[in-house]
């Protein structure tokens, strides 16, 4: 069965993920909250945030587009190794795992958003990164940027009170919070919230406190 959830990228959306209840996913000591999808119910084009309970596991199983991976709390393992909260991982088209957490673990989940088997695969630790100073309060760390692929995703660290400018000419963008508080012209966003707009104008956020957020931008169809 086909569904569309958020799918329409000229729409701008703001999923406030903290009031959302899990839902079950196959495995079933796997859970999701999810922000988009399209395509098929368990085989689309999904950004989703999932927990691990302790000792759970998914069957093995393929990429086809590719799967992109923070890990936001506890560790995420699977074959290739364990990955503690701070982790960055992009896995290309046709990368095979049976992932599973030890302890548990919750993850921002991105799948089937990066066809191309040659792209380059990426884990890093962020935690272990220098970040590269903006100036005016706000630092950044480049997670994945690739000649030859639209599509651009950072980490963005807001001190409080400063702004932060996303230039319009990158059509659009999508961010998750992964701490602190933010506000603009549109509204307020806490921890746990997600956002994605498609406008080509210049986005303004103000932190009310200090934040760090994942920032993707260049992949917006507009």
């Amino acid at each position: 069965m086909t569904e569309h959830l958020n799918a329409d990228f000229a729409q701008a959306v703001v999923v406030h993920t903290s009031a959302m209840e899990w839902q079950q996913s196959p495995s079933p000591r796997v859970w999701r909250k999810r922000l988009d999808l399209s395509g098929p119910k368990e085989r689309g084009r999904v950004t989703s945030v999932v927990r691990y309970d302790a000792n759970s596991k998914f069957h093995p199983h393929l990429h086809p587009d590719g799967e992109e991976i923070l890990v936001l709390d506890g560790v995420f393992s699977d074959g290739h190794g364990d990955f503690p909260a701070g982790s960055y991982l992009l896995n290309p088209e046709g990368f095979e795992h049976a992932p599973f957490s030890k302890s548990g673990c919750v993850l921002f989940v991105k799948l089937k958003q990066y066809p191309g088997s040659a792209r380059r695969q990426i884990a890093i630790n962020m935690l272990e990164q220098r970040w590269a100073d903006q100036g005016n309060g706000v630092s950044r760390l480049s997670l994945y940027e690739e000649e030859g692929y639209p599509e651009r995703m950072a980490m963005v660290r807001v001190e409080s009170g400063a702004t932060l400018t996303i230039d319009g000419g990158l059509n659009g963008g999508e961010m998750f919070l992964l701490s602190g508080a933010f506000s603009d012209d549109d509204g307020s966003y806490a921890t746990g919230d997600w956002l994605r707009w498609p406008t080509l104008e210049d986005r303004v956020f103000t932190a009310a406190d200090a934040v760090t957020a994942y920032l993707k931008t260049g992949h917006l169809p507009i």
